[in-house]
């Protein structure tokens, strides 16, 4: 079974845990100085915060499987979007070994497709740390074009019971 992963850039560690401890009702399943995760069944989802991005914010979407086959699968899935993908095997990121494809979406955010081999006890084993999560080839994000202001988006008109 798969399940949804998030990956969130955040510059203070102890208040999005705060947050998201009790937007999720949850305790992080793991945390360490730098990073922390909620494993949740419901919604099932691998939610991960930590202070190792560029900038605050979204890092990476991703899907995680409980196999190899999956893993194959998710493999062939990227293939057939010709958007092409990364692969490494073997990573080590995020407090975990990995065999992963990474690949971006048409707006250039990074998707991680992996399955977790073993935890490490280090964030990565890279001396500087550089060699964790997104590759730099997968996060050449393109500038969006601006967008007219809609009545859900901020309009003179908008009204709560306009938006979504």
């Amino acid at each position: 079974m798969k399940r949804f992963h998030v990956h969130v850039s955040v510059p203070a560690l102890d208040d999005a845990i705060r947050f998201y401890s009790g937007l999720f009702a949850a305790e992080p399943t793991v945390r360490k100085a730098d990073y922390a995760k909620w494993m949740l069944d419901d919604p099932r989802v691998n939610f991960a915060i930590s202070q190792r991005g560029a900038a605050p914010g979204l890092n990476h979407l991703g899907i995680q499987v409980e196999s190899d086959a999956e893993l194959l699968e998710m493999q062939q899935r990227l293939e057939s979007t010709e958007a092409g993908f990364i692969e490494e095997t073997g990573a080590a990121c995020c407090y975990a070994r990995s065999d992963k494809y990474w690949a971006n979406d048409p707006v250039g955010i990074a998707w991680e497709t992996y399955h977790t081999l073993d935890t490490i006890p280090m964030f990565n084993e890279s001396p500087d740390g550089s060699a964790c999560c997104v590759p730099a080839a997968a996060v050449a994000v393109p500038s969006p074009a601006p967008r007219p202001a809609t009545a859900c988006c901020g309009g003179a008109s908008a009204s709560k019971s306009s938006c979504c």
